[in-house]
C-alpha cells in the first residue's frame, strides 16, 4: 500500500506542511431521476441516516443550476459533486479538505470505470454494480486513495477477473 503526500513548493505558499488525499467519509452515485446507484459508506452509521443523508443531498444537488459550483457545505462536512453524462458522483470530506484534490478522486475514478468498461454508462453501473464496487475498491481504500496508478489498479482488477475465470472453469468441469 502506497502513502501519498504533496508539499506545497509555490514561492507564495509560506506553509510547507504537507497536502494529503482527503479522508472520505462516503462516496455515492445516483442518476438524475434521483436513483441511487452506488453507495460506499467509510464511517459507521444506521441504515436510517444513510438513507436520509442520501435523500436530502440527492434533492439538493438534484435542485442545484448546473453552473453552480460542484463544492457546498452541508453539515458538517464539505460536498463534491461532479456529473458525468447521466450519473452523478458525490463525496463527502471533512470541511478542511482539499475538494480540489476530491474533484480528481472522482474523475480518476470515472477515468477507471470508462477503461473498464469502455465510456461507462448508467447501464454498466446498474448491471455490473459489483465490479463498479470492486474498481472503487481497488483504488479507495477506508476513505483514501490507495493506488493512484490507472494502469496499476486495472492491471490488478484484471488479474482478478482472470482468477474469477479459472474458478468458474474449474467449477464446470
Amino acid at each position: 500500500m502506497h502513502s501519498f503526500t504533496f508539499h506545497c513548493v509555490s514561492p507564495s505558499c509560506s506553509d510547507q506542511s504537507p497536502l494529503s488525499f482527503p479522508q472520505m467519509q462516503f462516496m455515492l452515485l445516483f442518476s438524475r431521476q434521483g436513483k441511487l446507484r452506488l453507495q460506499k459508506w467509510y464511517v459507521p452509521l444506521s441504515d436510517k441516516e444513510r438513507k436520509k443523508i442520501s435523500r436530502d443531498l440527492v434533492q439538493t444537488i438534484l435542485a442545484r443550476k448546473p453552473k453552480m459550483c460542484s463544492f457546498l457545505e452541508w453539515r458538517d462536512l464539505k460536498i463534491v459533486y461532479k456529473r458525468y453524462a447521466s450519473l452523478y458522483f458525490c463525496c463527502a470530506v471533512e470541511d478542511q479538505d482539499n475538494e480540489l484534490i476530491t474533484l480528481e478522486i472522482i474523475h480518476r475514478y470515472v477515468e477507471l470505470l470508462d477503461k473498464y468498461f469502455g465510456s461507462v454508462c448508467e447501464l454498466d453501473i446498474i448491471f455490473n454494480f459489483e465490479k463498479a464496487y470492486f474498481i472503487l475498491d481497488e483504488f479507495l481504500l477506508g476513505g483514501e486513495a490507495q493506488e493512484t496508478s490507472k494502469k496499476n489498479v486495472l492491471k490488478a482488477i484484471e488479474q482478478a477477473d482472470l482468477l474469477q475465470e479459472v474458478i468458474h472453469v474449474c467449477i464446470a468441469v
